[in-house]
């Protein structure tokens, strides 16, 4: 997602060939501008953060190093805003969330994604349907929440969004529920009835924040429509989906500089769990090709059983990691979301992987291939892989439909990773692995540029 803007980084960086070099340093921020421009940054985010970098890097002393570290403290510096970050929970009382969007921004799905990633983290939601504008909206919300499976509040004879709102609200209270998602109306473009509608239910229900969801595919329009409902609605945090989609990803850099509220959520995939809080700490370690450490570690924390996870672990230290254990793996990574998302938290993962990271986890053919051979095999060959020779390989090209190269592939890779794995387990394994990451200076990376990686 931040591949872009990263590349960016580091072409200006490379600008900066010697020390205290006032020309080169003017090279820098002259690329970094062209780039971020490019990459679809506002013009005047773009203009300010460059004049805190160049002001930074001359105050610390012109070099890479210090270009750096300017750019990392602006960069964070403008994607803070006065404002709560992530989820906040109201205390003693139902957190009540009003979700509001225009048509077509994704506002229903992201209610779910939402609704699913409070879940994860042990809260009882109920999400509500007061969109009564667009038809099968109610119908998307339920379908939702069935996946998903959270309790959903609806009311076909109801027409008035107010009511049901409150009673919702009422049902929240009464259930002892943690927080209350309400999805409500949209419109193709902003316009007065829509504006009293959210109005009416806003001051109704007295919602503890209210979330506006940008459709990132719009570009700097999101940042004049969250400008518009901030100052008609007023509006606490904004959730920018389908940035997966964005390729440029200017739009989450100059967002919460624009409109002056925090990017509260990113919507990183089609799927349920493809949903990131926004820390700009976190980000900015992104962006700079540092990857998120705390970020997965608290993305798998919430899908990960730890008690499954120490019985592996554990495993794999005795080299007795099975095709069970393999399956089990393959569906919690399932959970996580899209791969994409993931790799680009993994220090230098990104630039190693190359095409790997647009993988779909689900319906990638490699995913698919190794299903259908474990599909094939005994429950004691799952149980126990030193059990497979030559004849129930050849029983497994038949039982799987895959030929005798793609067994013997899959089989080698399974025998490499639990090596692998048993080596990263082993004392210092991952610490190693980190050092080798940073010191790695992988083609169109940043590994080898100073401060990054490490």
């Amino acid at each position: 997602m931040f591949d872009v803007i990263s590349d960016s980084i580091r072409s200006a960086v490379n600008k900066i060939r010697f020390k205290d070099d006032a020309a080169s340093l003017k090279k820098a921020t002259t690329e970094l501008k062209k780039s971020l421009l490019k990459a679809d940054v506002h013009h005047k985010t773009t203009k300010d953060l460059v004049a805190l970098v160049e002001d930074e890097t001359k105050r610390l002393g012109i070099g890479q190093e210090s270009f750096l570290k300017a750019l990392s403290t602006s960069l964070e510096g403008i994607l803070t805003t006065k404002g709560n970050q992530g989820f906040v929970y109201a205390p003693s009382s139902v957190t009540t969330i009003l979700m509001t969007g225009l048509q077509g921004s994704g506002k229903t799905t992201t209610t779910g994604k939402l609704a699913s990633y409070l879940k994860l983290r042990k809260k009882k939601v109920l999400v509500a349907a007061c969109d009564l504008q667009r038809l099968a909206a109610v119908e998307q919300l339920k379908q939702i929440a069935t996946q998903i499976e959270v309790d959903i509040y609806f009311d076909d004879n109801e027409t008035n969004p107010v009511k049901i709102a409150l009673a919702a609200q009422q049902k929240a209270k009464d259930g002892l529920y943690d927080v209350l998602l309400v999805d409500t109306a949209g419109r193709l473009a902003i316009d007065e009835e829509l504006m009293n509608q959210l109005k009416d239910v806003r001051d109704a229900i007295n919602p503890s924040e209210i979330f506006y969801v940008a459709d990132s595919l719009t570009g700097h329009d999101a940042s004049k429509t969250a400008t518009t409902f901030k100052e008609k609605i007023g509006i606490d945090g904004v959730i920018l989906s389908k940035y997966d989609g964005d390729t440029k990803g200017g739009v989450a850099i100059s967002l919460a500089h624009q409109v002056g509220v925090p990017l509260r959520f990113l919507g990183t995939g089609e799927k349920m769990p493809d949903l990131e809080v926004f820390i700009p700490s976190r980000i900015v370690s992104r962006l700079m090709g540092a990857g998120d450490i705390e970020g997965l570690a608290e993305k798998t924390s919430a899908i990960i059983d730890e008690k499954t996870a120490k019985a592996v672990a554990k495993k794999i230290k005795k080299g007795e990691f099975n095709f069970n254990d393999f399956l089990d793996q393959l569906g919690m990574m399932s959970k996580l979301g899209s791969m994409k998302s993931i790799i680009g938290m993994i220090p230098g993962l990104s630039a190693m992987t190359g095409g790997m990271k647009d993988m779909d986890f689900d319906n990638s053919i490699e995913i698919k291939r190794i299903k259908a051979l474990i599909g094939s095999m005994t429950p004691k060959e799952r149980e126990t892989p030193s059990l497979i020779n030559p004849s129930r390989k050849k029983r497994m090209v038949k039982g799987s439909g895959l030929s005798d190269v793609q067994v013997n592939k899959i089989l080698k890779q399974f025998k490499s990773a639990s090596k692998m794995a048993k080596k990263l387990s082993s004392k210092g394994g991952m610490k190693g692995l980190m050092n080798m990451m940073g010191q790695m200076k992988a083609p169109g990376g940043m590994g080898g540029l100073p401060g990054i990686g490490k």
